[in-house]
């Protein structure tokens, strides 16, 4: 068993370090000695023999339950080294077989019906809200920012995020809103606030973000336009010139992708745009991460572009802008941890040491899978009619810059908005970011 394990840990880390010691204080080194060194530890013979079986799902188990140890660098550091060295590498023939096994279990694992849902969302958003606090933004955007320069700070990049979808939106003072899973409100009040569309209803299952959505509503005194439901998509009821969803697609399941979007075509007017963001696979179809799909998100599932495209067409809908975020996550994501690890006694106060090895886990692997695997995030516009966005995109850079115009008005007249949105903007006209965003 020893020295299988080493067998496929010198395949696995051809660059960097890596110190491997084994329980019985035997140990080896991988790699060709470049980069940081990561030491890990196994503490006992069991632990490595189920690394061997399965390591999808028990390398998260391991570190949480601290049978593997990391003595020198960070999780996140070693999840790097094997996953940069992984890719390419076709899987043995048991892991293959593992990963086909779960493939055609996704139906049952991803089996989002609407009690399912409410339960799956309570699991992972209706934690203390204070844990929330310790890593997210000033607005709390869960979800990939838009790094518009390298060194963007966190809360400058989600207000970019918030801009450049509202750009894609292409808002208007007459518009309807409806934000298919609104967090805790951020967006819907930036799309009634500064792209000033007539009013926004924000629905979600989580009735910890409910709570919280409307009562930042209330301090802005915008309740009225901005409202917030929990509410299910498939239950939603009336007509919308715009609908936007971030972050929420991931949690639907591919049997559902069809009702999705008949549910959106339902609600969009004639003339409507939709914007959808969500994590997905860049190299087609895949299987849930079974240790995500167990620890943090119960029922997720990340989408291809090949499963969400015709669960687009089959709706009577049209694709008329696609576009790929790479590296954006695996920033916010590294600005994520940053933060959590920084705050960590905090987080250990709320709930316990093993329950932030459990985040830190999460965390550490979601970045290094953006940076290492097939994982992006898209942002598909979807129309029901040919016409209903220009010709070309210029009028994204146009509606980019009446929004940063509207921030600023905002900031200079004292409109009561979000704590967070002044801040950023603040940020933003410090560090002197351009008018054209660069690539991730």
């Amino acid at each position: 068993m020893y020295h299988l394990l080493r067998a496929i840990l010198s395949k696995l880390v051809s660059h960097g370090t890596l110190h491997v010691t084994l329980p019985d204080g035997r140990s080896f080194v991988c790699g060709d000695g470049s980069g940081d060194a990561v030491a890990i530890r196994f503490t006992d013979s069991r632990a490595i023999l189920a690394f061997l079986a399965d390591p999808e799902m028990k390398l998260g188990e391991l570190f949480m339950e601290e049978r593997l140890l990391v003595e020198e660098g960070t999780i996140h550091g070693f999840l790097s080294v094997i996953l940069a060295g992984a890719r390419g590498q076709a899987p043995s023939w048991w892991e293959g077989a593992l990963d086909r096994c779960r493939f055609l279990l996704r139906h049952l694992t991803t089996r989002n019906t609407r009690n399912r849902s409410r339960e799956n969302v309570a699991h992972h958003y209706d934690l203390d809200d204070r844990l929330y606090g310790l890593f997210l933004d000033e607005d709390w955007q869960y979800s990939c920012a838009y790094f518009e320069t390298p060194d963007q700070s966190l809360d400058a990049a989600q207000l970019a995020k918030k801009r450049h979808i509202a750009a894609k939106l292409l808002i208007e003072p007459q518009h309807r809103v409806l934000d298919i899973g609104c967090g805790w409100g951020g967006l819907c009040l930036y799309l009634t606030e500064t792209a000033r569309a007539r009013e926004a209803l924000g629905v979600t299952l989580s009735r910890e973000q409910l709570a919280v959505a409307d009562r930042r509503a209330r301090e802005a005194g915008v309740e009225a336009r901005a409202r917030f439901a929990l509410r299910d998509y498939r239950d939603v009821e009336g007509e919308f010139d715009r609908i936007v969803s971030v972050g929420m697609f991931e949690h639907i399941g591919p049997q559902f992708f069809s009702v999705f979007f008949e549910s959106c075509r339902r609600l969009l007017s004639e003339d409507g745009v939709m914007l959808l963001h969500t994590i997905g696979c860049s190299d087609g179809p895949n299987h849930p991460n079974p240790w995500l799909n167990r620890y943090i998100f119960p029922g997720g599932y990340l989408p291809a572009l090949s499963e969400i495209i015709p669960a687009v067409e089959k709706a009577g809908l049209i694709v008329a802008d696609v576009e790929v975020l790479r590296l954006h996550y695996a920033k916010t994501l590294q600005a994520w941890r940053e933060r959590f690890m920084s705050r960590r006694a905090e987080a250990a106060a709320l709930y316990d040491d093993r329950f932030c090895r459990m985040w830190e886990f999460y965390l550490a692997m979601s970045q290094a899978a953006f940076e290492h695997q097939d994982v992006v995030v898209f942002q598909l516009q979807i129309v029901r009619k040919q016409d209903a966005v220009p010709l070309t995109r210029d009028y994204m850079m146009q509606e980019k810059e009446r929004l940063r115009r509207n921030e600023r008005q905002a900031r200079a007249v004292g409109v009561a908005l979000p704590p967070a949105l002044g801040n950023a903007v603040q940020q933003q006209q410090a560090e002197l970011i351009p008018a054209t965003p660069g690539g991730s």
